[in-house]
C-alpha cells in the first residue's frame, strides 16, 4: 500500500492563472509559499519559506477564479505529481505540483468576498471545497459549490 497525501497551509503568492480547456473544464495554477521560523543556535530569528506549485481542476479552479487573490491565506488537501516537459532550448526539464482536492480560505470572512463579514472563525464544513482531479469525473457538478 502506499499514500499519496499533502496538507499544506500558506498564503498565494500571486493571483492565480485559470484557463478553461476546449473541453470546458476550468484549471487554475498558483504559487504558495508556506514558512516556517526557528531560532538559531546564534539566537537569531529564521525564517525558511518554501514554495509550491497548486493546480486545481473543475469547479475547484471556477471557486479559485472567483474568490482566491494573491496573499489570501489557504488550507489545501492534495497530491504530489511530478511531470516532465522539453523547455525552448529542447532541455527536459521536470516540475513537482500539488494537485488541489480540498481547499479551504483561511483568515476573517471579511477577507473574502462574497462569504460574509463577521470575525468569527469559519467552520470547515462552511468553506470547505473539494475536487475530483483531472482523470477523475466531477461527481458533485458546479450546482453542489457552498458558495
Amino acid at each position: 500500500m502506499s499514500v499519496n497525501k499533502v496538507i499544506l497551509v500558506g498564503n498565494v503568492g500571486k493571483d492565480p492563472e485559470v484557463r478553461h480547456l476546449d473541453s470546458g473544464v476550468a484549471v487554475a495554477n498558483f504559487p504558495l509559499a508556506t514558512s516556517e521560523t526557528y531560532i538559531a543556535k546564534n539566537g537569531d530569528k529564521v525564517t525558511t519559506t518554501e514554495w509550491h506549485n497548486i493546480v486545481m481542476w473543475r469547479g475547484l479552479a471556477e471557486v479559485v477564479e472567483k474568490y482566491v487573490t494573491k496573499g489570501k491565506q489557504l488550507y489545501i488537501e492534495g497530491r504530489i505529481r511530478t511531470r516532465s516537459y522539453d523547455d525552448q532550448s529542447g532541455n527536459k526539464r521536470y516540475i513537482t505540483e500539488i494537485y488541489g482536492d480540498v481547499m479551504q480560505m483561511l483568515g476573517r470572512k471579511d477577507d473574502q468576498p462574497g462569504v460574509g463579514q463577521s470575525d468569527q472563525p469559519k467552520q470547515a464544513s462552511d468553506n470547505t471545497t473539494t475536487n475530483k482531479g483531472p482523470d477523475i469525473p466531477d461527481a458533485t457538478g458546479e450546482e453542489d459549490l457552498p458558495f
